[in-house]
């Protein structure tokens, strides 16, 4: 019985993962297109300022935390050092119930 409840919860885990690569493709579906009409509206009608820049950096920036999360990819506050944190801390509260 445990391990049907541990291979569930891979399932799910794994159900979610998909889900968030799925959304965060969408994401980046609607930004490519997004942005090839804000280019075509900048280069059509006010070609002298090239304004388009300024929002595809701001959602850009959006999209690559949205792609590192869908992915896994979080180097500085991920899963490694939530488990490192949580060690130290049981370590710590460890030590001084016995001092």
């Amino acid at each position: 019985m445990e391990q049907f409840n541990q291979e569930f919860e891979r399932y799910q885990r794994a159900q979610k993962q998909v889900e968030e690569i799925k959304g965060f493709y969408g994401h980046l579906l609607s930004y490519v297109l997004v942005m090839l009409f804000l280019m075509f509206i900048n280069l059509r009608y006010s070609p002298q300022y090239l304004w388009f820049f300024w929002p595809m950096l701001g959602w850009g920036i959006g999209l690559l935390f949205h792609g590192l999360k869908a992915f896994n990819y979080t180097p500085f506050l991920g899963k490694e050092w939530e488990q490192r944190k949580i060690k130290e801390f049981m370590d710590q509260e460890k030590q001084n119930k016995y001092e």
